[in-house]
């Protein structure tokens, strides 16, 4: 017989979790904004942002190893077969509760740490191509200094050319994985919305507090 009292709440989602979603969200945010040149040179908002974004992806990916078990990739890494039969009854409105991440949920932890991987490996790539940043001594842009003379102008200007277009590859790629992070993001709010309803359960607010109900 129940007693009638509210199911007490568990701790699921630990502070650096919590602290981390909600500081990539604002360093993503930032970046994003900041994206167009100011002038010759790339807004310092933008490029901190990046470098946020990065060492808390780092972080992250050590504790998907090493923190407690909601935070562990095995926790939330499923079949592709389960996440499609996940999907299917969360659109039916039955769909298996689960404390930590749902299949889906572990689906898109996974695309978003790998896209935004992407963009920032490229944005660093570009951003050492202009000499600043911790690859501003890049292969490419050494092999572009050996064709230097003494500072001046490069004598081999078919280097050169094939350097910068290079370059330009490289940065629509940054910018190309940056939009599809953003596509992600918006993917990823639906999906919480969705399922918060399906399970009545703020999923916003337990990633806030790190409390979710109890297994049932």
């Amino acid at each position: 017989m129940s007693s009638g009292k509210p199911q007490s709440k568990i701790q699921v989602w630990d502070p650096f979790v919590r602290f981390g979603h909600w500081a990539i969200v604002g360093a993503f945010a930032i970046s994003y904004l900041t994206a167009e040149e100011e002038g010759d040179t790339i807004s310092v908002f933008h490029v901190w942002g990046g470098y946020v974004i990065g060492v808390i992806l780092v972080i992250r990916i050590v504790w998907g190893f090493v923190g407690p078990r909601y935070a562990r990739f095995v926790d939330f890494i499923y079949r592709p077969v389960t996440v499609l039969r996940y999907l299917v009854s969360l659109v039916h409105g039955n769909a298996k509760r689960y404390v930590g991440h749902s299949p889906a949920g572990g689906v898109m932890v996974v695309a978003l740490m790998l896209s935004l991987l992407g963009t920032i490996s490229t944005g660093l790539i570009v951003y050492g191509a202009e000499g600043k940043g911790p690859l501003a001594q890049s292969p490419g842009l050494l092999m572009q200094q050996a064709y230097a003379d003494n500072d001046e102008e490069y004598t081999n200007s078919r280097q050169t050319s094939s350097a910068a277009d290079e370059e330009e590859i490289i940065e629509e790629l940054h910018e190309l994985l940056a939009n599809l992070t953003l596509a992600l993001i918006g993917l990823h709010v639906i999906g919480v919305g969705i399922s918060s309803f399906v399970h009545k359960e703020n999923l916003v607010r337990s990633m806030v507090t790190g409390l979710k109900r109890p297994p049932e």
